[in-house]
């Protein structure tokens, strides 16, 4: 096919899956023409070759548009955002369209030559649903966390939390909004001095050293990545805590401290525990605590009775192979089956939504350090499955909930009357 039959070719194909969409849209065909929907967009898509958009949107698969972007048969100029809001409108007007007009789309897409630059399978992840067995856990969580460290650090807040912040305001720096995320998960367990407290799914340690500094607890963080517990017990002795914080590198199902402990969380972990093994996890975690222990459990949550999106498996190829969203309902029943008292549930996904553009604008600013610390298709992956997670807080299919537990002794639970405590100064 010569370049001006494909370029008309692939005009008509984005004419068609754009025909209403409200916004604007830009795209930069290889010879370096341009394509417009109504104006000049916030963004450009660039096609780079003949077959980009037959790569992209056929087969219309949950990973083909993903793939095509990490290994650069198009790129994505300018603003991200408002591209995944286009490619939103896509997906939903693709399930939407009747028979003879997919027929049409469809010859039109295979007319394009088959054509697409290498694929790098080093890059993918193994996902095996509904296996969480301990030896796959463990592989999936380093596959993950087990990058070098100064990667996060150059889209993370200094603490390095790889979860929400808690945001004052939408333009608040994030490290100030991590630091009220971890004084009010601290607030909310109601940390003591000399109170002992595990953290599951620790991290690079950022948690465990602020409630021993700020609240004086011996601190317990447990991990199963090397590479985290490593930056951990580096950043422990840095903050001279030795004596007051250890990391653990286990499985929680290894974990065995019962009655132990007066206060424990975990914060971005349950997704990787799998829907069959919440329970289990949280028996676990009730068995560690002393009576009238607290418990905050830190999740993204499916909206109920609501499909996975489209794009996870992207996400759990290339990102959290094995991750798994559980929907608040499952969480709190799970919870509640192995004894636990729900006491606080609160909802925070417009927290999610500041924090992964921030995120994601911090890794465009910082993209030639990415650069030479990984690779571009890396850079690709974690940029665009952040945005794509944007969407989905935004639109609400995820939300993030903090849920307070409390392990009862009897009928007592230690709980005050009221809770205005966990706010007091603020």
């Amino acid at each position: 096919m010569s370049t001006d039959a494909a370029i008309e070719t692939s005009r008509r194909i984005l004419d068609a899956l754009s025909q209403t969409y409200p916004g604007s849209v830009s795209v930069r065909f290889w010879d370096g023409s341009m394509w417009h929907h109504h104006s000049e967009a916030p963004f450009t898509v660039v096609l780079k070759h003949n077959g980009s958009l037959r790569q992209m949107f056929w087969p219309f698969s949950r990973l083909s548009f993903g793939e095509s972007y990490i290994f650069d048969d198009c790129d994505i100029e300018g603003d991200i955002f408002a591209f995944t809001d286009w490619l939103r409108y896509i997906v939903k007007e693709s399930e939407n369209l009747g028979v003879m007009a997919k027929l049409k789309l469809m010859k039109l897409l295979l007319k394009l030559p088959k054509q697409m630059n290498p694929r790098d399978l080093t890059k993918a992840g193994t996902p095996t649903d509904g296996d969480h067995s301990m030896a796959r856990d463990k592989e999936a969580i380093c596959y993950t966390y087990d990058l070098s460290a100064e990667f996060y650090k150059l889209f993370l807040d200094k603490n390095l939390q790889y979860t929400c912040g808690y945001c004052a305001s939408e333009t608040e720096d994030q490290d100030i909004a991590q630091e009220r995320k971890m004084d009010l998960i601290c607030r909310k367990l109601r940390l003591k001095g000399g109170e002992k407290y595990v953290d599951f799914g620790c991290g690079w340690g950022g948690l465990v050293i602020h409630a021993a500094k700020h609240y004086g607890v011996h601190a317990t963080g447990v991990t199963l990545s090397k590479e985290q517990a490593k930056c951990a017990e580096a950043a422990i002795a840095e903050n001279g805590l030795q004596d007051r914080v250890e990391i653990r590198l286990c499985d929680y199902r290894e974990f065995n401290a019962p009655n132990e402990f007066d206060k424990a969380s975990s914060v971005g972990m349950g997704e990787h525990i799998g829907n069959r093994n919440l329970p289990v996890f949280f028996e676990q975690i009730r068995n560690c605590l002393k009576p009238k222990g607290a418990y905050l459990h830190h999740s993204i949550t499916l909206r109920p009775n609501t499909p996975y999106p489209r794009w996870t498996p992207f996400v759990r190829k290339y990102v959290f192979p094995n991750g798994e969203l559980q929907t608040i309902l499952h969480v709190l029943n799970s919870a509640a089956e192995v004894g636990f008292e729900i006491r606080d549930v609160e909802a925070m996904r417009e927290q999610y939504v500041l924090t992964l553009e921030a995120w994601v604008r911090k890794l465009e600013a910082n993209r030639d350090a990415v650069l030479k610390i990984t690779d571009d298709v890396t850079y690709r992956i974690f940029r665009l499955y952040m945005a794509g997670a944007t969407m989905g807080f935004r639109s609400g299919v995820y939300n993030l909930n903090q849920c307070l537990l409390i392990k009862p002794d009897g009928d007592a639970s230690g709980v005050p009357l009221m809770r205005n405590d966990m706010y007091a100064g603020w």
